[in-house]
């Protein structure tokens, strides 16, 4: 995984990893690819999203964007420092972007993204030491749940 900030994981993480779970299931259940993403501030969901650039019509409409919009109209602020990001897979480069622009403090993900992930895979975004804000990674929570959830949704679509 590169040069990743990686901590210990925390006791609630499980739980908060089960919503985003649900999140990506509510957007597989749409024809999306099962991509789930839960904000939490201070113990408490402010923010909930799974992917829907198809049926949003918007490239951008990824899960984690769509949470973090949910949790600045909830906080009432751009800024969500202090957050804590639960991703079933690990962000891309733009979601990452975001994470970054919003002080996001962790992220907590599930699956690796080897193709374009950017907080460690392909991309160090989240860690890098050149930008003015780097978030705390855990990654791997429920990976292989995770994992399962994408690749059994592109073998049913692929028809295999």
């Amino acid at each position: 995984m590169g040069d990743v900030t990686s901590q210990a994981l925390h006791p609630s993480d499980e739980r908060f990893m089960d919503t985003a779970i649900e999140q990506a299931r509510k957007a597989e259940a749409a024809g999306e690819v099962p991509v789930g993403a839960v904000i939490v501030m201070d113990g408490t969901v402010v923010g909930l999203g799974f992917n829907q650039p198809i049926s949003m019509h918007d490239p951008s409409a990824h899960a984690e964007i769509l949470a973090m919009r949910e949790a600045a109209r909830n906080a009432g602020n751009y800024r969500l420092t202090g957050a804590t990001m639960y991703c079933t897979i690990e962000p891309c480069i733009m979601c990452a972007g975001a994470m970054m622009h919003a002080r996001i403090a962790r992220l907590v993900y599930g699956a690796a993204d080897p193709k374009v992930g950017a907080a460690g895979s392909i991309y160090n975004v989240l860690t890098d030491p050149r930008l003015n804000h780097r978030l705390i990674v855990c990654p791997g929570l429920r990976q292989a749940e995770c994992s399962t959830l994408l690749s059994r949704f592109f073998e049913r679509r692929r028809g295999l």
